[in-house]
């Protein structure tokens, strides 16, 4: 028995995601995306892998024995960051980019700033 209305379409399969961001568009709900993906993503991606390698040999001077040093290369690094999340533009900053800038850029500040102080206020210790 058939009541004169059409039956749902057979599902045809999952749209691209191009094909869901043209339909957004015709439909005046999005904006065309203009920005075209860039290699590599981000150029704070990079940063922040240079980052991470000085604070890996941070740690690895401080394994070493000699901890001041391995602290102050990990606070400069941290430094370093606050500096780089500073003037490269959010849509740069990879991950370097997780809050806010103010806030990204004072606790990174903050936290190497502390570190180098405390590297060098402590006192050498008798072994």
């Amino acid at each position: 028995m058939h009541d004169g209305a059409e039956s749902p379409a057979e599902p045809g399969g999952v749209p691209s995601p191009e094909e869901v961001e043209a339909e957004l568009v015709a439909a005046g709900v999005q904006e065309p995306d203009r920005d075209e993906r860039r290699y590599p993503s981000t150029l704070g991606g990079a940063f922040y892998l240079g980052i991470l390698a000085v604070v890996a040999l941070g740690l690895g001077v401080t394994a070493a024995g000699h901890w001041r040093g391995g602290v102050h290369l990990m606070a400069g690094a941290l430094v370093g960051a606050a500096v780089l999340r500073l003037v490269l533009p959010s849509r740069d900053a990879g991950m370097l980019a997780v809050r806010h800038r103010a806030l990204d850029c004072s606790l990174l500040a903050v936290v190497g700033f502390a570190l180098w102080f405390l590297a060098s206020t402590i006192p050498n210790q008798p072994v």
